[in-house]
């Protein structure tokens, strides 16, 4: 999603179903070696990317990076990414974001 590729764009570069890709994305099914260097080069990522959160020793790192991956990998938080990106002025940006958190407290009770 974040690079505007379709599990069926990404399929058929791998030669494989969208079906496929999805039970690869949703951990159904495992990727070997070879297959993740693949997609890594498809996508035009590191191959650590999808190592992230995991330390060398094979443990999960807590990364502050987890909840915006989630965010931004989902429809709303990939649409209003998008969206804020293409506004230039730094003064409207500023802006939208003091909305943004001005919302976020009323919602939390804290206004």
């Amino acid at each position: 999603m974040l690079i505007g590729m379709s599990q069926e764009k990404l399929g058929d570069l791998l030669g494989l179903t969208f079906q496929q890709v999805q039970k690869y994305e949703k951990g159904v099914n495992r990727i070997g070696a070879g297959r993740l260097y693949e997609i890594s080069r498809i996508l035009g990522v590191p191959i650590d990317f999808f190592y992230e959160g995991v330390s060398p020793e094979g443990g999960v790192v807590e990364s502050g990076a987890a909840p915006v991956m989630e965010f931004v990998s989902s429809g709303e938080g990939l649409q209003l990414s998008l969206a804020f990106m293409k506004i230039k002025d730094s003064k409207v940006r500023k802006r939208v974001l003091d909305l943004v958190k001005s919302l976020a407290n009323e919602e939390a009770g804290e206004s």
